[in-house]
């Protein structure tokens, strides 16, 4: 890394969704002297989802952006600093961390907690923007409940679409459930459990069929969606072909199920442990140290590292956990240390 070191941090937390800032809000009460580094999704997913009923302590419910924006003054309340800034890179071989943005400042740490998020994947079809949050969504637990009694779109072909679909027909009039191809890549359990739900009637399913655009507005919500069909599947790419039937199909809400990708491009070329989708690798189990990766020092909270629950109060508990985590650790740290670190970063301004 060749950029200047701003400044020298005990803990450095990347990631203002929900994982990062109770982990900033823990860590700042323990005077462990949090930079909360922003990114480029500042507060995270939450921020797209217009109405929060399910975040304990609100009965009449809260919006995303307003649950982010209170955490973000409850955190800077006791003492977080709360920084703009791309993490582009970690360098863990030596002590102090260095932890290099994508503007090229770098700040140095002894603690450092990835609770940078994962991104859903989305279609970037029409519409697809400007009604995010306004009858489009990309989370069936946290938005399902509001279109009771409407007929729903779901997109995808995996499990996450299977699952989405299934709790959604505890909502919905009809679940219609859209993918490309003739066959499902969702395990075979799954398949099974939403045949059933065709049977009873709660689930139709259009295979080799894709949506091509959203219509409607953030006022009145989704209105209707237009979809391709061939039976040779993909339909995208066979728009041309005289096979292929374009219509528009009236639905209330559409849950897109496509996948998530965890941001952790810049633990790449560290020693943290990644799975084969990217998602950071915890300790896990029971009791202390759940979040510590395989590196000490660095620790994995909230989306980074659930690509199961991904629900806000899970983020929260991780978010807490890793706070905890590492003050221990910073708390281990021998005295002496500590003080080379800080010497050795401010040797670098």
């Amino acid at each position: 890394m060749t950029g200047d070191v701003v400044e020298h941090r005990q803990l450095v937390i990347a990631g203002t969704g929900i994982a990062g800032l109770t982990a900033a809000i823990y860590a700042a009460r323990a005077n462990n002297d949090p930079l909360v580094l922003e990114g480029d999704e500042p507060g995270g997913q939450l921020t797209l989802t217009t109405e929060v009923e399910n975040y304990p302590g609100f009965p009449e419910g809260i919006s995303g952006p307003d649950l982010v924006n209170n955490m973000k003054e409850q955190a800077q309340q006791f003492g977080a600093d709360l920084e703009h800034g791309v993490v582009e890179t970690v360098e863990d071989d030596d002590r102090p961390f260095r932890v290099e943005l994508t503007n090229g400042d770098v700040y140095t740490c002894d603690a450092f907690i990835t609770a940078s998020g994962a991104s859903a994947r989305t279609l970037d079809v029409p519409g697809e923007d400007d009604l995010m949050g306004y009858g489009v969504s990309t989370c069936a637990t946290c938005d399902g409940a509001f279109f009771r009694g409407e007929d729903m779109l779901v997109v995808g072909g995996g499990d996450a679409a299977m699952e989405e679909a299934n709790f959604l027909t505890k909502f919905a009039d009809t679940v219609y459930l859209v993918h490309r191809r003739e066959e499902f890549r969702a395990e075979a359990q799954w398949v099974e459990r939403i045949q059933k739900k065709v049977e009873s009637g709660d689930v139709e399913i259009m295979r080799n069929t894709e949506l091509l655009e959203i219509h409607g507005s953030a006022e009145e919500g989704v209105d209707h969606v237009t979809l391709a069909q061939n039976e040779s599947g993909y339909p995208k790419d066979n728009l041309d072909d005289p096979g292929t039937e374009t219509f528009d199909f009236d639905v209330g809400a559409v849950f897109l199920a496509i996948g998530h990708t965890p941001n952790t491009e810049y633990l790449e070329d560290t020693g943290v442990d990644l799975d084969e989708a990217g998602y950071v690798r915890t300790e896990g189990g029971v009791g202390e140290g759940e979040t510590h990766t395989d590196v000490e020092g660095i620790f994995g909270a909230g989306d980074v590292v659930d690509h199961h629950y991904q629900q806000a109060v899970t983020a929260a508990g991780m978010g807490c956990k890793a706070a905890m985590d590492a003050d221990e650790y910073l708390g281990d740290l021998p005295e002496a240390e500590a003080g080379e670190a800080e010497a050795a970063a401010e040797a670098d301004d």
